[in-house]
């Protein structure tokens, strides 16, 4: 509701508390304001905003090809309306360690919790295909360094996202993440691990917290919290779980519409207008506007 939201560094202070308790912490991916007030709803951790979500929604592909200024826009709009933390996939920093550390700037003002970056080299592809390209260690903990030091918040959550498991091998990987985590990474994103046993390495082998991505049709399995909790793993993303269920429900709706001429097998999947309503809180917004325009000055002496 217009007002009356935690700022941006409270957000992010509750965020680091909650983080340095150790537990898991669950984000689903949100592609659109609405659902990231649902998130909240649902009780979620926080938010997590997906670069291949982004790519979907202006139908492109995962490639890289969005700008700076289409991903910071759009993770502005998604996560100002909550008050839960949010993080948002930068892919490879949108050019060299000047631009990590003018996207880090950005975010940091428009209110995000985090982001993280990946070391695959332009044209980047998603994390769980082959045949990925890796930037090389040292220029990747320099665009690190640069992010880092562009942060104007201690609390703006620095992730550094690791491909090499596909390309060079979990001891690669590994190496890596440490590199990666002495140039001022806040967290280790280790993408794309094959089996339980190499999440449970990773976090024998690093310090810092660790974020386990839970996208399905990948190459990792898909872990429970019960068992990333065991693992030691602090934050569990969902990227294009809510979007996938959505374009599924439109896939059907329209198919029914084109087979029906119309809709009414459909209006008992739809949500209704006064459940629209309950999400948005409109009562709320509806009182707000009744309180300032029944709003009168006091007469003057």
């Amino acid at each position: 509701m217009i007002g009356d939201q935690k700022t941006a560094g409270e957000k992010r202070a509750a965020f680091r508390r909650k983080l340095a308790d150790g537990g898991l912490m669950r984000f689903p991916g949100a592609f659109a304001p609405l659902v990231a007030m649902l998130v909240e709803q649902a009780g979620f951790d926080g938010i997590y905003i997906s670069g291949a979500g982004i790519a979907a929604e202006k139908g492109l592909p995962d490639i890289g090809l969005t700008s700076q200024q289409e991903v910071a826009s759009r993770a502005h709009h998604i996560s100002h309306v909550s008050e839960l933390p949010a993080i948002v996939d930068i892919d490879t920093g949108f050019g060299d360690a000047m631009n990590a550390a003018r996207t880090v700037s950005i975010l940091d003002e428009l209110g995000l919790a985090g982001c993280h970056m990946e070391d695959q080299l332009d044209p980047k592809r998603c994390g769980h295909l082959d045949n990925k390209t890796l930037i090389a260690i040292p220029d990747m903990c320099r665009k690190l360094r640069a992010a880092a030091e562009a942060k104007r918040d201690s609390n703006f959550l620095l992730i550094a996202r690791t491909d090499a498991r596909g390309p060079e091998g979990l001891e690669s990987a590994i190496e890596r993440a440490k590199a990666y985590a002495d140039s001022g990474a806040d967290m280790i994103f280790p993408e794309a691990l094959e089996t339980e046993a190499e999440f449970e390495a990773f976090r024998r082998a690093i310090d810092l917290p660790l974020l386990a991505n839970m996208t399905e049709f990948g190459k990792s399995p898909l872990l429970n919290g019960d068992q990333l909790q065991a693992l030691g793993f602090n934050i569990a993303i969902y990227p294009m779980t809510l979007m996938r269920l959505a374009l599924k429900a439109i896939d059907d709706g329209l198919a029914t519409l084109k087979r029906d001429g119309g809709q009414p097998a459909l209006v008992e999947h739809m949500w209704t207008r006064s459940r629209l309503y309950e999400a948005l809180d409109y009562a709320a917004y509806n009182q707000f506007d009744q309180d300032i325009y029944n709003f009168k000055l006091d007469a003057k002496d």
